[in-house]
């Protein structure tokens, strides 16, 4: 019988310890791994460097910077977005209003484009 974590824990000396299972243990725990079945890729690879797909983060160029694929070419694309110099008020429900009237956020485009994203943050 395989012993359990707490035991195993126990009789490690340096307090750390790896969790293995044997059989259905695993499944019984932990249920099932993730799996993709939709076939949507959230890894791929920009310039020879590994990113994510679809996750907004910090830009270098404008504020923001997103990696998406392109259904058309299916390449991976940056998309740059937001203005580095001004500061976000999404609090402000007037300015809110205002900025999704402005760029027309009913209706952003595609993922590809700037707009989409922009809109999507506000």
């Amino acid at each position: 019988m395989a012993k359990t974590f707490k035991q195993y824990l126990n009789e490690t000396e340096e307090g750390y310890a790896e969790e293995t299972y044997e059989g259905d243990d695993f499944y019984a725990n932990y249920g099932d791994m993730w799996y993709n079945e939709d076939e949507i890729v959230d890894e791929a690879e920009y310039q020879g460097r590994k990113v994510k797909l679809g996750k907004p983060m910090r830009g270098d160029v404008k504020k923001f910077k997103v990696y998406v694929k392109d259904p058309k070419t299916k390449n991976v694309k940056k998309v740059n977005f937001g203005d580095p110099n001004m500061k976000i008020k999404k609090s402000n429900p007037a300015r809110r209003r205002s900025f999704r009237a402005r760029h027309n956020c009913d209706n952003p485009g595609p993922r590809t484009k700037a707009r989409y994203w922009s809109c999507r943050k506000w």
